[in-house]
């Protein structure tokens, strides 16, 4: 792979956007790499946790448009089909990280711009060192702030009027205003995001593999239940199927005897 590098140990992937002389600019390569990597992940047991960072002085830069037609030229299509192909599959990017049963963890550094912010924002949690910053260029550049998700992803974790507020004026977020915000689960010192990420990937390693995947899918849930009773049955539902599994016996002995649970996923 050329857009992105993997490195697998311990039950968590690390996927790195790779191509550190562009600031990681997104190119119809790099999307269709990950997407490879994403939509194997739906189907992956042993992999527990993902942890997401960018290659050299940045996560993203954005989509690479100073390299001519990010959409991939050269085929049959129109300029506008591929301009369309490419920011649909960036927002299919978005999609499967939401998706995909394992936990997220966003490791971010310098620059986090354009679809960039997207795939951030996507991961269930994002480590930011001092260096961070968020751009949200897109206003300022005659596009709009509906770009692979963001327009859905802004309002649910800062609410609507603070989503409203970035989405119009396109500030730079350092990372003491996106840990304001609650854009970020924990800012560290330069240099040291991919080491927390890990950290707090070795942390969920931890918990019951039944918890954390059907956690994750009840948190995606809420945010389209039609209402609290139509979430209930589902987490009714989740909640039972729970007090069959051999790790929930396991954990129950483990608070009991004050030893940390050994879970085997089962």
């Amino acid at each position: 792979m050329s857009g992105i590098e993997l490195d697998r140990r311990d039950g968590v992937l690390t996927i790195a956007l790779s191509r550190p002389e562009r600031l990681n600019a997104v190119d119809n390569a790099m999307t269709e790499e990950l997407l490879d990597v994403l939509n194997e992940l739906m189907r992956d047991p042993d992999t527990r946790v993902v942890v997401l960072t960018g290659k050299g002085r940045g996560f993203s830069s954005g989509m690479d448009v100073q390299e001519g037609d990010p959409g991939g030229a050269g085929t049959a299509e129109g300029r506008a089909q591929r301009l369309y192909r490419a920011v649909a599959r960036g927002g299919e990017v978005t999609a499967r990280l939401r998706e995909i049963p394992q936990p997220v963890i966003a490791a971010l550094h310098g620059p986090v711009a354009g679809v960039g912010v997207s795939w951030a924002l996507a991961c269930d949690l994002r480590v930011a060192d001092e260096s961070t910053r968020f751009v949200v260029p897109f206003t300022d550049l005659g596009l709009s702030a509906g770009d692979c998700g963001l327009s859905w992803l802004l309002p649910r974790l800062v609410g609507p009027a603070r989503a409203a507020e970035i989405a119009y004026r396109g500030p730079r977020l350092d990372v003491r205003r996106a840990d304001a915000l609650g854009l970020i689960t924990e800012a560290v010192p330069a240099g040291a995001d991919l080491a927390a990420a890990h950290a707090l990937a070795g942390e969920l390693l931890g918990k019951s593999p039944y918890g954390l995947r059907r956690t994750k899918e009840l948190l995606n849930a809420s945010l389209d239940a039609p209402g609290l009773r139509a979430h209930l049955a589902t987490e009714t539902a989740v909640q039972t199927l729970a007090f069959f599994t051999e790790d929930l016996a396991e954990g129950m002995a483990a608070a009991r005897e004050k030893r940390p649970p050994s879970f085997k996923n089962r």
